[in-house]
């Protein structure tokens, strides 16, 4: 049963017809001389799920507090489903389901009560209550702890609590701060597979380090570090970006290194090629191709070999990976400030 058949919708808002679920523009947030967000914008329309990534101390929890209301901004505006926060507080928190980093909860409430509390909080009364908090536990797989009280929970289960209050009213808008922080493995891949299930008619922000989840749940992603954004854009697109993409990778004998380094260099679009000794045969070297701006060179050096007869052994075309944009890009900025 899905999240929306099974909670039903919570009550008619009158929402206005927006492109974006989330607007935020030019978003500041100082404590005292420290900038904590530094004139931050993005949008998130309704199907994204948006990975917010960043090194400890970037303003990846603070810009989602402001989101949610829970802080207040120095500067800037923010907008979910088409209400200022700070004009419409209230609404825009009834829009919103919101998972914190740390979940606080009552620790001497059991599950069934703990969600109980959490739907009177929101509104619902007599057996709304119960079906709400029946659909949630049944959605996070929590049955076997309803009568637990939260304090004696591990840390998987206290985490799994805490998402299933913030589905509890299927809110349009989900701010899921470390979501899979303390899972298993395969408490990991529930969560993700949650989050996927849900996103399709609703705008989901996930603050994460684990950088697999971004291409596990995300469609999209933003690096920031000292609260600036640096890259925004698909977990593909951001990818390109990285050192090393499509670096092509040649593996021929000492003897033709040269002169298959020679050739290569002609190749319109080349920025570099380095030539090491292949660490599996001393007999043979490896030589790197690196393009320019990531440019795709593999089809001209396939052509390029069956042209002049040079015997390559191996050809291997890397791809960026997440982590190295992650690092070039947040080493860069702590270094520059």
């Amino acid at each position: 049963m899905g999240l929306l058949s099974a909670l039903g919708a919570p009550k008619s808002w009158g929402e206005k017809s927006v492109q974006a679920m989330v607007s935020v523009s030019n978003l500041t947030r100082k404590f005292g001389e420290f900038t904590a967000v530094d004139d931050l914008s993005f949008k998130v329309a309704p199907g994204e799920v948006v990975g917010f990534l960043g090194p400890n101390g970037a303003g990846k929890s603070t810009t989602m507090k402001m989101i949610t209301g829970f802080l207040a901004a120095t500067a800037g505006q923010i907008e979910v489903c088409g209400l200022n926060i700070d004009t419409d507080p209230k609404q825009v928190k009834q829009r919103i389901g919101y998972l914190p980093e740390g979940a606080p909860m009552y620790g001497d409430m059991t599950t069934q009560r703990f969600l109980g509390f959490i739907a009177q909080v929101r509104g619902y009364r007599g057996a709304e209550i119960n079906n709400r908090i029946d659909a949630a536990i049944e959605r996070l797989e929590l049955e076997e702890v309803r009568y637990q009280t939260i304090e004696t929970l591990s840390k998987g289960f206290k985490r799994r609590v805490g998402l299933a209050q913030a589905i509890l009213h299927d809110p349009s808008v989900l701010v899921l701060d470390e979501p899979t922080d303390g899972l298993d493995p395969n408490q990991k891949y529930q969560v993700r597979k949650l989050i996927k299930d849900i996103a399709s008619e609703k705008a989901i922000i996930i603050s994460t380090h684990i950088l697999e989840e971004v291409d596990a749940v995300c469609s999209r992603a933003l690096i920031i570090a000292r609260g600036r954004l640096l890259a925004d854009g698909t977990p593909t697109e951001l990818m390109t970006r990285a050192e090393g993409h499509n670096t092509i990778e040649l593996v021929t004998g000492a003897a033709q290194a040269d002169a298959l380094q020679q050739a290569l260099s002609g190749l319109s679009g080349v920025a570099s090629i380095d030539t090491t000794i292949s660490r599996d045969n001393a007999d043979n070297r490896v030589l790197r191709l690196r393009p320019n701006d990531g440019a795709d060179l593999l089809d001209s050096v396939n052509a390029l070999i069956s042209e002049t007869n040079l015997p390559v052994q191996q050809i291997h075309r890397q791809q960026g990976r997440m982590e190295q944009l992650f690092r070039q890009l947040t080493t860069t900025d702590t270094e520059a400030g």
